[in-house]
């Protein structure tokens, strides 16, 4: 047995070698979009690398055909950027050749978007969302001269689930100290806890350089975050699995509200549940997203029982839920300094708005920051409330993207109306006081 395995092993490694990946980019064959078809020897898992490739370039997705069937995976996607256009970077276009290329292999698939540095420990939490929690969090990790460099913090169906990166304040590199970190550990534990109500609070310090939110993903999955999902039906997702007896494949359909990394996030879910994509038809051009997948488990069978068909289904609109943006999105850009954060959100705050999501970074020594924010009675953000906080930070350093009117309130009263109550950025203190976590 162990040497037929072997054997296999060798086999598509000899496979792999005789067939590189061939990456071609065409900026000709389509009027809107940038085409690029990757053909490479199939693999399980290949068509998540290569869309996590793609989305942490920020490219849109606008279609994708998908084959893998047999040994070889074949996939067509055209995308542009952000604005729209076609892709005519060439940095950009030069690094999707040399990830998805003959010199990649898809070997260090696993670490995009993730810095594999000394210079930073990963702290993993999971806890009962609640009030403040973020805030409390900081706290801790700020006594402890712990400096947060970066965080993705995800909130759904009443838990919270954290990836941080910090470093030591006085050395600015990994935490090295054994006893300082099972301090971290222990006190992060404890916050955790004080707001359980029924289920379990983790923290894990680990060097696993696991793409952030696929990490957040599977943390989320683990605990079961799916069992709980709530929707308003007018904006509940359409996700049907049907049995395709000719083929012996089952078929995953998706239609939805389209946003940027849906493709990631089902495809994401998809792979950690163990089902392998064998065709895949991907619509995107317009405001609706339409997804089709041809699925079997990694051991060749097909969804088998209507238990399973709607656990597929459920884990699919957690998947989707989690990244749902509310609220009017405000973009800040200024020189960064110490507690610019907390001056920030404080403005906010002392003008009864709720923060809902937060994207929160620095660069240059410049501070580039988005908000959306929210009355904090869940009501519409009127224009004399954004004059004020302009007025308060600065018209050209504050943006509003958007209409007022966009900013709708919720269907109804969210059991996890709290996002984290605050944010470190590197000493910067962001404090919200708020509703839901949407990414």
């Amino acid at each position: 047995m162990g040497l037929s395995h072997y054997m296999d092993d060798e086999y598509e490694k000899l496979f792999r070698r005789m067939n590189p990946p061939r990456v071609v980019i065409d900026n000709e064959a389509s009027k809107n979009a940038t085409v690029i078809r990757v053909d490479s020897a199939n693999k399980l898992g290949i068509l998540l690398e290569v869309v996590q490739i793609l989305t942490d370039l920020n490219l849109i997705i606008t279609k994708a055909y998908i084959s893998s069937d047999g040994g070889w995976f074949m996939d067509v996607f055209n995308v542009t950027d952000q604005d729209g256009n076609k892709v005519t970077d060439e940095a950009i276009l030069d690094y999707i050749q040399k990830s998805l290329g003959p010199d990649s292999c898809f070997t260090s698939m696993r670490s995009v978007g993730v810095k594999q540095s000394t210079n930073h420990t990963a702290i993993e939490l999971m806890g009962t969302d609640r009030p403040g929690l973020l805030s409390e969090v900081s706290a801790v990790l700020t006594n402890l001269k712990c400096n947060i460099v970066n965080a993705e913090v995800w909130t759904h169906n009443t838990r919270a689930a954290a990836v941080m990166h910090v470093n030591d304040e006085e050395t600015g590199s990994a935490i090295a100290d054994p006893d300082k970190l099972s301090l971290v550990k222990e006190l992060l534990c404890n916050v955790l806890g004080g707001g359980n109500r029924s289920r379990g609070a983790k923290t894990v310090v680990t060097e696993d350089v696991t793409h952030t939110e696929r990490r957040l993903h599977q943390m989320m999955f683990a605990d079961r975050d799916y069992e709980r999902s709530r929707f308003d039906e007018k904006q509940r997702p359409n996700v049907n699995v049907v049995h395709w007896s000719d083929k012996d494949y089952s078929v995953v359909t998706i239609q939805c509200k389209d946003r940027p990394k849906l493709l990631f996030d089902t495809v994401c879910t998809l792979t950690d549940m163990q089902y392998v994509v064998f065709h895949a038809n991907i619509d995107a051009e317009g405001p609706e997203a339409y997804q089709e997948y041809y699925i079997k488990h990694v051991d060749g069978s097909p969804v088998k029982s209507d238990a399973e068909r709607q656990r597929v289904i459920q884990c699919l609109e957690a998947a989707i839920e989690r990244r749902v943006s509310e609220g009017l999105k405000l973009e800040l850009c200024t020189t960064d300094r110490v507690g610019l954060l907390s001056d920030v959100t404080r403005i906010f705050r002392e003008n009864s708005l709720t923060v809902t999501r937060a994207e929160v970074s620095t660069k240059g020594g410049k501070a580039v920051n988005t908000f959306y924010v929210r009355g904090t009675s869940g009501c519409d953000v009127d224009s004399k409330t954004i004059d004020s906080i302009r007025q308060s930070i600065g018209n050209t350093i504050l943006k509003v993207k958007g209409s007022l009117s966009d900013s709708k309130p919720p269907a109804q009263d969210s059991p996890t109306r709290f996002l984290f109550g605050g944010l470190f950025k590197s000493r910067s203190f962001v404090n919200f006081g708020l509703v839901k976590s949407y990414s």
